[in-house]
């Protein structure tokens, strides 16, 4: 907590220039000895605070001086340290840029905040993608990204996935929006612009790691008023799976069935089912509705629960999970 306030009082007398203690007791919500404390605090840890008395005095930093950490606090001074992204930092070609900012950072926190900061990236760290996702080559992210960073068009050559046109190659022209790295895996939020108006154009993703080419045109374009990444991203995750997850089935799952849910269909679904879930039963087994791509794809997801799973409906997904179990038990009983 006390970090915390010192970097409040730093920012504070940054903005103020010059203050009172009781006017920086008020703004920090503490007593004036506190303010007077954390004052001697700072300048041990080479803040150059000076103290006036008498009328028309109060305290103040040097004229000139400036912190170059403007509105951070500890806990996002510790944030930059404790993020996990050195991964993707590295993929865009930043991990330089990453490890000169924390240098300059730790250069320019007190001692109390610089240990806070170290400590915290020493005991915390994210790792985004899965267990069994590993991240995927994709030869095209630098010059991606820099059209991104430049908002540059960029022609690409994009691979294209299961569908009518199978693995076929198409050219494509796009405004680069925006990265999103999900479990791995790198697409880029684009404008396609064609002929049209390009205000009229519609907003898509592409996988990066299926853009065998990628080339600037050296044509700027404007951002789109309002557009929001991190909106649009959660918006059309959400079309996406209403799009795919189009069938519902009704399961009693066994304590370990619920527990690995999850792992064998998709996680999102999964988590809904189970928050919506029946009471338990004396041995807590619960009924769940499930949304699933089809029958057929949840029948092959759900075998892998083995005897914490029951189908209570449709009758086909039942009859496609009996299957499976004749076709195990008549593959692996009697001598090999």
């Amino acid at each position: 907590m006390r970090a915390a306030r010192l970097m409040t009082l730093l920012f504070t007398l940054q903005r103020l220039r010059s203050a009172t203690a009781g006017e920086l007791a008020r703004e920090l919500g503490v007593s004036e000895r506190t303010v007077y404390r954390d004052i001697a605090a700072l300048t041990e840890a080479g803040v150059p605070v000076w103290t006036e008395p008498g009328r028309g005095g109060g305290i103040r930093l040097v004229d000139g001086w400036r912190t170059r950490l403007d509105g951070m606090t500890a806990q996002e001074a510790a944030a930059l340290f404790a993020v996990g992204a050195t991964q993707a930092l590295a993929e865009l070609g930043m991990s330089s840029a990453l490890a000169a900012a924390q240098a300059k950072l730790l250069a320019t926190l007190p001692p109390e905040l610089r240990d806070h900061a170290r400590t915290v990236a020493e005991r915390f760290h994210l790792d985004a993608p899965g267990w069994f996702h590993g991240p995927r080559a994709a030869p095209a992210l630098s010059t991606v990204a820099e059209a991104v960073w430049e908002q540059q068009r960029l022609r690409i050559e994009y691979r294209r996935g299961s569908g009518p046109d199978g693995d076929a190659v198409v050219e494509r022209r796009i405004e680069p929006l925006g990265l999103v790295v999900k479990a791995g895996t790198w697409y880029v939020v684009a404008r396609s612009v064609g002929r049209g108006d390009p205000a009229r154009a519609p907003i898509l993703t592409y996988r990066v790691d299926r853009i065998i080419a990628a080339e600037g045109t050296g044509e700027a374009f404007d951002r789109p008023e309002g557009f929001d990444l991190a909106e649009h991203w959660a918006e059309s995750a959400a079309r996406f799976e209403a799009q795919m997850l189009r069938d519902t089935v009704r399961l009693r799952l066994g304590p370990s069935g619920l527990r690995w849910l999850g792992h064998v269909t998709d996680p999102d679904a999964a988590a809904r089912a189970i928050a919506t879930a029946g009471p338990p039963d004396a041995d807590g087994w619960r009924e769940v509705e499930l949304a699933v791509e089809n029958i057929e794809i949840a029948a092959h997801q759900l075998v892998g629960l083995a005897d914490q799973v029951e189908a209570l409906d449709p009758p086909e997904l039942r009859a496609a999970l009996a299957a499976y179990g004749e076709a195990l038990v008549a593959r692996n009983s009697g001598p090999r």
